[in-house]
């Protein structure tokens, strides 16, 4: 409970406060606030007892040693005269200090100076009449200290030593008490405040050291995020942040020697692909020839022997795609891929795309009118993004296939045409979404063995990034799969084309 109340307190708190710093100073501040608090309660309380114990011994030893050197015959059944003669005794020079005294005998009543004593409380004058010996206490009026004393009359007869019936009262103000305990506090309170000024202080040198490794530890992983791996930490010390420092070192030497292993054999597996691809090539281009030349005389062959070429063309004719679009994906890879820039107005080319493979009764289209949307793109790249889309979704939705072309405005300088191709099928399974660009991927496992390639799909997402634009895939509820391309308007690709392959090389 305690722990999930932390946590909720601590979500509430700014996120620059939240920091290692801050909780170090915090922790020292708490801890240096408590240590000071805790020892000058403690020196608070020893030093206030003393100062009054010592003040009220004083007062009770000196007022009981002019009440015992009053004259014994004050004492003898004394009247108003006497009973105020034996005040003024006891009083003796002590009225600067603020002394009251107060002499009591039957109903008869002396006071000295004056006879302001509504500090005697009752409990104080049953507690005299009942014990018959000195009872004091400390009382507060108006705001300021008072000690008060009450004392009877004691003489003696004989070994006997009896009540005189007079009772004497002593209130004495402790206000110079009052300014000593109000001292102490305030010293307290400066030295709480020089405690914490230092607690901060050593708390900022502390945090300073904890986090300048830290902070190191920080610069270095966003380095090695961005692809610097052979950054490393200079490690001093033997502490657990310097054991965390070797341990960051050791990792990334580590990453470096994968990496670096990883890229070889990407390097090589690239290498691997281009070559096979380029030597295929002229032998297939050989096979097709060949295969051409006989499937003119497929109609004068038996029907075992044209079942048999038939197989062999759509074979060949497959390989020789496969090896096209191997050897496609490697120029991406060695960013030797270049864009043939042409203006041409892009409602009339879909529709030329569609129709040179006769799928304009397959598609629905929604086009802007001829001249609406006119941009420099290359329109080889461009067929080739729209024949796969087009044909990915005749081949695994459902119809109707709709193509809509549109314009969106995303800053005042940046406007993208927006080409969407949607069909009715199941969709795209949210598993196999982000990886439906992916090289060799295949969304369903019994396309494994289909005329796809699963390179088609990461070719269109090439070409698109080639000229600058942005492409995704979704899935629109009851509606299948949806294919989104943003190409730019008013931004010369071929400079987005080189940007990017500078910063690729």
């Amino acid at each position: 409970m305690l722990a999930r109340i932390c946590q909720a307190v601590l979500a509430k708190v700014p996120l620059p406060l939240r920091g290692l710093r801050s909780r170090l100073v915090v922790a020292f501040v708490l801890v240096a606030m408590a240590s000071a608090l805790g020892a000058g309660a403690v020196a608070f309380r020893e030093a206030r007892t003393a100062v009054l114990q010592q003040s009220q011994d004083d007062v009770v030893r000196e007022f009981r040693t002019r009440v015992k050197a009053l004259e014994p015959s004050l004492l003898a059944a004394p009247g108003p005269e006497r009973l105020q003669k034996t005040v003024e005794v006891a009083l003796g020079g002590k009225q600067s200090q603020g002394w009251r005294v107060l002499a009591t005998y039957g109903s008869h009543r002396a006071y000295a100076p004056s006879a302001d004593f509504d500090k005697l409380s009752p409990q104080l004058r049953r507690s005299v009449d009942t014990k018959r010996a000195a009872v004091f206490q400390r009382v507060n009026a108006d705001g300021h200290p008072y000690f008060v004393v009450g004392m009877p009359v004691m003489y003696s007869s004989g070994t006997e030593t009896r009540f005189s019936g007079v009772v004497m009262y002593l209130v004495v103000p402790q206000s110079t008490e009052q300014a000593y305990v109000e001292a102490m506090v305030s010293a307290i309170e400066h030295a709480t405040l020089v405690a914490l000024g230092l607690a901060v202080v050593l708390a900022l040198l502390a945090a300073r050291g904890v986090l300048r490794p830290v902070r190191a530890l920080r610069r270095a992983t966003h380095r090695m995020a961005e692809g610097h791996l052979d950054v490393r930490l200079v490690v001093s010390g033997s502490d657990e942040l310097a054991a965390l420092s070797q341990s960051f070192n050791r990792m990334a030497a580590a990453l470096k020697l994968s990496v670096s292993e990883l890229r070889r054999l990407e390097a090589q597996a690239r290498r691997f692909v281009a070559d096979v691809s380029h030597e295929l090539r002229t032998p297939l281009a050989a096979m097709s020839a060949v295969t051409n030349v006989l499937d003119a005389n497929t109609p004068h062959l038996n029907r075992d022997t044209g079942e048999a070429l038939r197989l062999i063309s759509e074979g060949t004719n497959r390989l020789s795609r496969l090896v096209n679009d191997l050897m496609e994906i490697s120029r991406f890879d060695a960013c030797a891929a270049e864009l043939n820039l042409d203006e041409i107005d892009l409602a009339e080319f879909v529709q030329h795309t569609l129709a040179a493979r006769g799928w304009q009764d397959q598609v629905e289209t929604n086009l802007p009118r001829p001249g609406m949307l006119r941009t420099r793109v290359d329109p080889r790249r461009l067929d080739v993004v729209m024949a796969n889309l087009v044909g990915n979704a005749l081949l695994h939705g459902t119809p109707p296939v709709r193509l809509t072309m549109g314009v969106r405005e995303e800053r005042a300088d940046v406007t993208w045409a927006v080409i969407e191709v949607t069909d009715n099928g199941p969709g795209i399974s949210e598993e196999a979404l982000p990886h439906i660009f992916d090289r060799f991927y295949k969304a369903s496992t019994t396309r494994t063995r289909s005329e796809s390639s699963g390179l088609g799909l990461a070719i269109t997402a090439e070409n698109v990034h080639l000229h600058g634009g942005r492409i995704r895939a979704t899935n629109v509820p009851g509606s299948g799969a949806a294919f989104t391309v943003e190409l730019p308007l008013h931004r010369d690709p071929a400079a987005a084309h080189h940007d990017s392959t500078a910063g690729a090389r």
